[in-house]
């Protein structure tokens, strides 16, 4: 009988997996504009399991590499039926990109902007503090620059709101992050 227990047990603990290298970082609130010009807060995303990514829509280098990861990201998920799963990018150049030109950037990726969320509405100095510290991620726009400095990383946040995991935003292991997701929605 025993035997059995066990077997049922490891059997069960294999199907679920775990999440290697969690990180439980703690994710303050924040309530941002999105790229329709409505306010957009962290609590939308309550009960929801997120990828987060940072770009601006000028961007001559990894931003259009990073979104076009996303959205492919954002077609598995629809591929799994993961309807809980969202994506929110935040502008890293917030005074240049107006709601108006995040949805333009947003349409050259995707045609679902359902569960996709472009975020800007804040400074500079909100956005370079914000990454830094909720996501240990260097944002930085020089001056007389229209070109920002940041991070490539992409971040997967749980139901609760906690950055769990960070992963290559360029050179994207999308079946760990499928897992990933798929383990914090139980599926």
């Amino acid at each position: 009988m025993l035997f059995v227990f066990l077997s049922v047990v490891l059997l069960l603990s294999a199907c679920g997996g775990k999440i290697e290298n969690r990180k439980n970082w703690p994710l303050e609130s924040f309530e941002h504009t999105d790229h329709n010009g409505m306010p957009f807060k962290k609590e939308d995303l309550s009960g929801k399991v997120w990828v987060a990514s940072f770009i601006f829509t000028n961007c001559e280098t990894v931003c259009p590499p990073i979104t076009a990861n996303m959205a492919r990201i954002q077609r598995m998920f629809a591929e799994e039926k993961l309807e809980d799963a969202h994506l929110v990018s935040f502008s890293v150049d917030p005074e240049v990109d107006k709601p108006e030109d995040l949805k333009v950037f947003a349409q050259k990726f995707t045609d679902n902007l359902e569960n996709w969320h472009f975020l800007t509405g804040y400074t500079q100095t909100y956005i370079e503090q914000f990454a830094k510290e909720n996501f240990k991620l260097y944002v930085y726009k020089p001056k007389n620059d229209d070109q920002v400095m940041h991070g490539t990383d992409i971040f997967l946040i749980d139901q609760e709101g906690t950055i769990v995991k960070y992963y290559d935003g360029l050179d994207v292991p999308y079946e760990e992050i499928l897992h990933d997701v798929k383990i914090l929605l139980g599926k």
